[in-house]
């Protein structure tokens, strides 16, 4: 099932309106707490270091690499995920079919050659381009009228038909495995970097996202393993989902040093229906959503009427934490910060 690329955690006791707003405004940008600190010594504690990353990511903008935007080398051949080898001559025009791969565009420092978004790409710098999706179906008519000289797609970008139009049309598209755990941010990047041919670059941005994840998991507090249940909700679909092993969020969640509640009831797949008795045996101590997942099931109290959440430690003690759509699962240059708020909201009681 493929999951939308799409407020700042709080305990319910809190109230239902600050919870959602809050960390949707905060979760929009990119980069991590050494970012989110403006170049000055990011903060020791977890508190202090989700504060900062919150304050960052409310600017809603990018932080490119330090120094001058690279200059592409090129010509490069490269493998594509759909087994075909692709060359790429010319990269003064991109457009990046995924947000995560639209940040990491911007983040390597060529974001002045990007010419359109899809609907993932949600940060300030990608607002104004041209749209080329509608709902997450691509448009190549769209595409190709916007004269791209590369495109980046992956594995789950479609129809196929569109795809094929648009590499018909003479322009070459690079897919790419889609990203579902951690380790696969540092994959995708070092293959954008190649497939532009800044490959030095994809080495630079790597490494400053090690340093900040590591720094990130260094404020896990010793001896805190809570288990945290994730949630896909849309309320309006009838779609009720619990998270399991691949789910994406259970990397997250075990950066963050906790236990994926839905992986150790044994669900061995992305997403399970969500019923009552799966949430009662998983005995969450939080649970973590998206925020327009709570929206569409009413907010805080519709989550609350739903059957078997009550009977949870999370349901008694209604504790949610609730990330904005396109950062939580989007595993692009901003994750780092995702983990920050996750290490000091999930194990805050």
């Amino acid at each position: 099932m493929r999951m939308s690329g799409r407020d700042r955690s709080s305990s319910w006791r809190r109230g239902p309106a600050p919870v959602v707003l809050a960390l949707a405004l905060a979760v929009t940008g990119c980069g991590g707490a050494s970012q989110a600190t403006s170049g000055t010594k990011a903060p020791a504690s977890a508190g202090e270091r989700a504060a900062a990353a919150e304050r960052r990511l409310a600017e809603n903008t990018l932080t490119p690499l330090e120094g001058p935007a690279p200059t592409p080398e090129l010509p490069v051949t490269v493998e594509s995920s759909d087994g075909r080898q692709v060359t790429v001559t010319d990269a003064s025009r991109v457009l990046p079919l995924n947000g995560g791969v639209a940040e990491t565009v911007f983040t390597l420092g060529l974001g002045d050659r990007v010419v359109g978004r899809d609907i993932t790409a949600t940060f300030a710098e990608a607002e104004k381009l041209p749209l080329v999706t509608k709902a997450h179906d691509v448009s190549a008519e769209s595409v190709l009228s916007l004269r791209p000289s590369v495109v980046l797609a992956d594995t789950d970008t479609g129809p196929k038909e569109a795809i094929d139009q648009i590499r018909d049309a003479g322009v070459p598209v690079v897919v790419l495995d889609p990203v579902t755990d951690l380790d696969g941010v540092a994959t995708r990047t070092t293959r954008v970097a190649e497939a532009l041919g800044v490959p030095a670059a994809g080495e630079a941005l790597n490494a400053r996202t090690d340093r900040e994840l590591a720094a990130a998991r260094a404020a896990v507090p010793d001896g805190s393993r809570p288990k945290v249940a994730f949630l896909y909700l849309r309320g309006s679909a009838a779609v009720y989902l619990m998270g399991g092993k691949g789910s994406g969020a259970d990397s997250l969640i075990e950066a963050a040093g906790a236990v994926d509640a839905g992986v150790e009831t044994g669900l061995d797949r992305p997403f399970t229906p969500l019923t009552s008795e799966a949430l009662v045996a998983a005995r969450p101590d939080v649970i973590l959503m998206m925020d327009k997942g709570l929206e569409s099931v009413g907010g805080l109290d519709g989550l609350a009427g739903i059957p078997g959440i009550a009977q949870t430690p999370a349901g008694a003690d209604r504790r949610v934490v609730t990330l904005e759509d396109g950062v939580l699962l989007g595993f692009g240059p901003r994750t780092p910060l995702v983990i920050d708020i996750l290490v000091d909201r999930i194990h805050t009681g």
